[in-house]
């Protein structure tokens, strides 16, 4: 039995090593690419011959027609930004209706809620575009935003879920004070409800971040000054430009990475704490 079990751990924990290295092999490369003196696809050697910060001062301090590197990441940033406050706002208070409140339609709107949420996004694309087109809103920031915020309120889930390990005793203690439901959500439940307010955030933030189809869709002008990061780097793939661009891609690629690591590493704790927590009765 202890030689049995011996072998399975070998195997298992070499099953994990290849997955990691799989994993781990193109962000490496991406990295040392990226640092690479030559402008294209080096595909004769995994590390470079000669290396260069030439791509990350060219991307960051020389912006020409192609690469806009810092209006893409500040267009990306004023969206992802706004999309993740009216997100979040909509995700804690729906989150809170559904855990703390009772009504009549309560459990039928869970229920559909949950139905819509097995449907993807994408399916609506086109309705989605010519809506937005009805109201001038294509080719603009604010209807990225609306798209990313619209049904935010339908991932309530795992907040509620959180929400529902809060002692009821509290709130009816608040309710007995006179307080009023507003009150009760900002003075009470939301204090204690930081871990779940982080990997609110967090996710809220990474959507718009990190999305391409919807941006590609809405900001479809050609004005390389309205573009989000995604867009501005798949451009830089295309086949005329792939040969002069690729190496700045790589490094458009590692300075995207950066915000959102620095921002899992700092909240860490409190993600992962939000969604256990969020898993328990959700």
């Amino acid at each position: 039995m202890m030689k049995k079990k011996t072998i399975q751990t070998i195997l298992h924990n070499l099953l994990l090593a290849v997955l990691a290295l799989i994993w781990l092999v193109p962000i490496v490369w991406l990295l040392v690419t990226s640092f690479s003196a030559y402008t294209g696809v080096n595909a004769t050697s995994f590390f470079p011959d000669e290396w260069s910060l030439n791509n990350y001062k060219n991307l960051l301090f020389s912006a020409d027609t192609v690469a806009q590197f810092p209006n893409w990441f500040k267009n990306t940033f004023l969206i992802a930004c706004a999309s993740c406050i009216v997100s979040s706002a909509f995700v804690l208070m729906v989150a809170y209706a559904m855990s703390c409140m009772r009504f009549k339609m309560r459990k039928p709107i869970m229920n559909v809620a949950i139905i819509l949420n097995l449907f993807p996004g994408f399916l609506s694309m086109i309705a989605v575009y010519f809506i937005l087109k009805s109201f001038n809103l294509t080719n603009n920031h604010w209807g990225l935003v609306l798209v990313y915020s619209a049904s935010s309120g339908l991932g309530y889930l795992i907040a509620k879920g959180f929400l529902d390990t809060v002692p009821v005793s509290l709130r009816e203690a608040a309710y007995i004070d006179g307080a009023s439901e507003a009150r009760v959500f900002w003075k009470v439940v939301m204090p204690m409800s930081r871990p779940i307010i982080v990997y609110t955030v967090i996710s809220s933030f990474l959507a718009p971040w990190m999305d391409f189809v919807f941006a590609k869709m809405i900001l479809n002008s050609g004005i390389s000054s309205m573009w989000t990061v995604a867009i501005g780097l798949y451009n830089m793939l295309d086949r005329s430009l792939i040969n002069t661009y690729f190496s700045q891609f790589c490094a458009g690629g590692v300075l995207v990475s950066i915000p959102i690591s620095i921002l899992f590493v700092i909240m860490q704790k409190f993600y992962v704490e939000g969604i256990t927590g969020g898993a328990v009765k959700g």
